[in-house]
């Protein structure tokens, strides 16, 4: 398999170059060529050299919104790992490139906006029968796939409550912070009373009780693609909502306070505040986790019409959490496991309608994910 990995570089790709290394120790002919395209090179060769991949990887400095050149590389290329944020500017221009290059797309997309944008090219993937995987990481990722779990397992499932906190001593770059600050930014949709409506991000404040290390911590209203995905994909639903936080708790207290400043407003101002934010971002970290988790619950009627409740949880490093899934979904494409679907645009809880066997090798990859009672 040839690979264009799009943002090769960032902090989340590290965990993904890893991975692609030990599938080929167990098999070369699984990858047989990387080509990373990111600005910082550097970072690149340090995180290849490491994975032991420079024989096989090419790393090329070049403007990503050129749309000609993607296209043209990714031509050349059995599939498109889509690590390059902020997905609210890339995910539909990544994904357009890779329709027309006729190369299917897997991306850690995570943003509602892109979502609702990228699912534009629905009906231009279907007639190129080109598949995009889009936000294949842990949320959006294995939430939903976890909440597909959870829906097949319900007769008469009826609400889903996704939520997810970060712990701050985990290793993020600027095009995360340029994430968080947009999705505590305006608002957001969720589903109340079988009705998608707008809400304020950084609203909808509750307290939920996460695996350790995490615990209790209030968690708010983001900007994540689970609350506008899952109910597009999965019927009678009356209610979808999507809580994010992190720990500390007086992150997104800050963040949400300088958001009122107008300081988060545009994406030109995210981006030159999350650069100053990174070069300080250790101030912040102190005294928090450097694990991240997720909580999925999902709600509805048995077969007698009593209500019953399923409840998943996952826990681990958010750069595992967020890579493993889209390189593994790239060997399942590659693998032909998704060869009788038509082309068009893919979330985890649409592709993965019997989600187990994808999170079952997930596990075996050394991720923390499993039921909980409620």
């Amino acid at each position: 398999m040839k690979i264009l990995f799009l943002g090769g570089a960032g902090d989340m790709a590290v965990p993904a170059l890893n991975e692609l290394a030990r599938e080929r120790a167990k098999d070369p002919a699984r990858v047989t060529a990387i080509t990373i395209v990111d600005l910082n090179e550097a970072k690149a060769q340090a995180s290849v050299a490491k994975a032991g991949l420079t024989e096989i990887t090419k790393i090329v400095s070049h403007d990503i919104m050129d749309r000609d050149w993607i296209v043209a590389q990714a031509r050349e290329h059995d599939v498109a790992l889509g690590f390059a944020g902020p997905f609210y500017v890339m995910e539909k221009h990544l994904g357009s490139c890779c329709v027309e290059a006729g190369t299917p797309y897997v991306s850690i997309a995570d943003d509602y906006d892109a979502y609702l944008s990228v699912i534009e090219l629905e009906v231009e993937a279907q007639r190129r029968n080109v598949k995009l995987l889009t936000g294949w990481g842990n949320s959006p990722g294995i939430t939903q796939m976890l909440a597909r779990a959870g829906y097949n397992a319900i007769h008469r499932p009826r609400k889903i409550n996704v939520n997810w906190t970060a712990g701050s001593n985990e290793a993020v770059g600027a095009t995360n912070l340029m994430h968080l600050f947009h999705i505590f930014h305006g608002t957001t949709l969720q589903t109340f009373d079988g009705k998608e409506v707008a809400v304020p991000c950084g609203g909808g404040r509750k307290i939920v009780e996460f695996p350790a290390p995490i615990g209790k911590v209030p968690v708010y209203y983001t900007g994540h693609a689970e609350s506008v995905s899952i109910p597009r994909n999965l019927s009678g639903l009356v209610e979808v909502t999507l809580h994010g936080g992190v720990k500390p708790p007086y992150i997104p207290k800050l963040v949400m306070a300088l958001e009122k400043t107008g300081m988060f407003n545009t994406h030109s101002r995210r981006k030159r505040w999350a650069k100053i934010f990174h070069r300080i971002e250790s101030l912040f970290s102190f005294g928090g986790p450097d694990k991240s988790v997720g909580r999925i619950e999902v709600s509805g009627e048995d077969l007698q019409g009593l209500e019953v409740k399923k409840c998943y949880t996952y826990v681990g490093h958010i750069a595992e959490l967020t890579a493993f899934p889209a390189v593994q979904a790239a060997l399942w494409l590659k693998a032909g496991k998704f060869d009788k679907l038509p082309g068009g645009v893919y979330s985890g809880e649409r592709l993965l309608t019997v989600p187990e066997p994808f999170l079952e090798e997930l596990v075996a990859r050394g991720l923390d994910i499993r039921e909980q009672p409620c």
